[in-house]
């Protein structure tokens, strides 16, 4: 069974946004009704030990999943995974709470292009709160923060921006690589909130390798996730910043919303057409998807770079393959796709015939992709990358004694008086999108002790313009939020500092793929520090507004 996922409960209510400029022929026995394609793909992968319990890291595929932004319903992600805590004996009842999140569109993305952006994606108990970047959280009330201060900035040379890390516009099936990994940056505690409920040393923290950005970037403040026991005390000493991870995830690509249109002919016959969908094509026709898949145990990183910070020799950052458990692929895949309209229940919603298109296989031992049936997914090049392109028109066919499911067809052998050959999926005129702005009162702690230099702007490949400062780490916002004494951020503040001067941007931190090219973060976003402030400082931004 599915569990509930992050993309799906996150989700707000908005019109249907897509434009279909349609004109169904004089006498069409059905108008035309607008729907959707929506479902999963699974990757199943082999498992590794139970010690593998400090993090993971994979590189998946990055590509414009449609050809045009269909608008803000428009929420998927690409190839991703969720990290859940390792119980030690039975798992707490009525609880979801985790890491998820990756590339993808979502409902509130403010800034989107059909590039994907990333998320952290951090899930309080039961959806409470989430936290998708420094600054970035459920809805964006200030004044009730749930989530926005969830995230701490670690890098000096990334800039995280509230709407979503931006790939370089124009990626198209290049690998991008990240993972989460616990590193011992703060010290574990009894007392949260003055309550005797405890909070764990885990600071899950993101890595990145990309091809103009490798190493940490941004972390999860144990704090997150325990103050969420301070309300229900039964949770304590159990959710990530306590506990590793569960080693053996499941690994998806989660559609939420494809659009799509669908028409009876004369006859009673329904026919689909779904926006035009891709898949990255490799050189030799294949899709490769997910890539290197791995869990780490502690001697991966943890263990070193605690002893370094004990007093220990210099940790490089680089993490060891002797501590690392990499995953398998046996080829094997499904996948739950269906077009319906909304009036459908979802227990008749009809499945895509997916194996007629695709067939999952393992290009290797650690690398999973798709093969395609080249009678019906079309090459489809560009000038950033050659993709697959499925078929957009699918017939409704019952089997004997088999239910009902969309079968490929071509343009021709769609009727008519359909009119789904005359329906566009363009891009949708929208209102010009609100700025995400930081709370501006002298005695927030936007401003008290506040930044040390700045404003700065960093212009993005998506329109948008990010208003940055430059903070001390120990007094940025979100650990002025996290439930620590002046003494521990300071603890915090040394730690970061030695880092900084080991840990640069530009030496593999995750082990390299061994397959397909890296893909790159938007320029815009590589920084670098002011003269003086290299070593303990990082940026944090106070604002996002479309370019004028």
């Amino acid at each position: 069974m599915l569990q509930k996922r992050f993309f799906t409960l996150f989700a707000s209510c908005v019109a249907l946004v897509f434009v279909l400029p349609l004109s169904p022929q004089a006498g069409a026995p059905n108008q035309i009704q607008e729907g959707e394609m929506a479902g999963y793909l699974l990757v199943p992968n082999e498992k590794v030990q139970e010690t593998y319990n400090a993090g993971f890291s994979m590189y998946v595929a990055a590509w414009p999943l449609v050809q045009k932004y269909p608008g803000h319903r428009f929420q998927t992600g690409l190839f991703g995974t969720w990290m859940f805590a390792q119980s030690e004996g039975p798992a707490p009842t009525n609880l979801y709470s985790d890491i998820e999140g990756g590339l993808g569109w979502w409902t509130d993305t403010r800034f989107p292009t059909e590039t994907p952006k990333f998320i952290m994606g951090g899930v309080a108990p039961n959806f409470s709160e989430w936290a998708n970047g420094p600054g970035a959280g459920k809805e964006r009330n200030w004044d009730e923060p749930k989530g926005q201060y969830g995230v701490a900035q670690l890098s000096p040379w990334l800039l995280w921006p509230m709407d979503g890390l931006n790939l370089k516009q124009g990626t198209c099936g290049e690998l991008f690589g990240y993972g989460y990994l616990p590193l011992p940056l703060s010290t574990a505690k009894s007392v949260t909130a003055g309550k005797n409920v405890p909070t764990g040393d885990n600071c899950w923290t993101l890595f990145l390798n990309t091809r103009n950005f490798k190493g940490p970037v941004a972390f999860f403040t144990p704090y997150f996730w325990s103050h969420g026991t301070v309300e229900d005390p039964r949770l304590g000493g159990k959710l990530l910043d306590s506990r590793p991870s569960q080693p053996n995830r499941a690994l998806q690509m989660e559609t939420q919303y494809i659009p799509s249109v669908q028409s009876v002919d004369g006859k009673g016959e329904t026919y689909a057409r779904i926006a035009r969908t891709s898949f990255p094509r490799g050189p030799r026709g294949e899709s490769v998807v997910v890539h290197r898949v791995t869990s780490y145990s502690k001697k991966a990183l943890w263990d070193a770079v605690k002893a370094w910070f004990e007093g220990g020799p210099q940790v490089s950052g680089a993490i060891d393959p002797l501590g690392a458990g990499v995953h398998s692929f046996s080829g094997g895949g499904g996948a739950t796709w269906r077009i319906y309209t909304p009036s459908v229940p979802e227990k008749e919603r009809a499945p895509l015939a997916w194996n007629s298109l695709a067939s999952p296989i393992a290009v290797d031992s650690n690398t999973f992709g798709y093969r395609w049936n080249s009678q019906l997914a079309a090459r489809n090049d560009s000038k950033d990358g050659s993709l697959v392109t499925l078929p957009e028109y699918y017939h409704l066919v019952t089997h004997d004694h088999k239910k009902a499911e969309w079968v490929a067809v071509r343009p021709e052998d769609v009727p008519a008086e359909t009119g789904l050959v005359q329906a566009r999926f363009d891009r949708p005129r929208e209102d010009r999108p609100e700025p995400y702005v930081t709370p501006e009162d002298a005695k927030s702690c936007w401003k008290k002790p506040g930044p040390v230099a700045g404003p700065f702007q960093a212009h993005l490949g998506d329109g948008s313009v990010v208003t940055y400062y430059w903070y001390r780490f120990a007094d940025q916002p979100a650990l002025l939020n996290a439930d620590l004494t002046d003494q521990e951020r300071e603890g915090l503040q040394a730690r970061v500092e030695k880092l900084h001067r080991n840990w640069k941007k530009d030496r593999d931190y995750l082990a390299p793929p061994t397959i397909g090219k890296l893909a790159e973060v938007d320029p815009a976003l590589i920084v670098t520090p002011p003269p003086g402030l290299e070593a303990g400082y990082v940026p944090i931004a106070t604002r996002q507004a479309a370019e004028e």
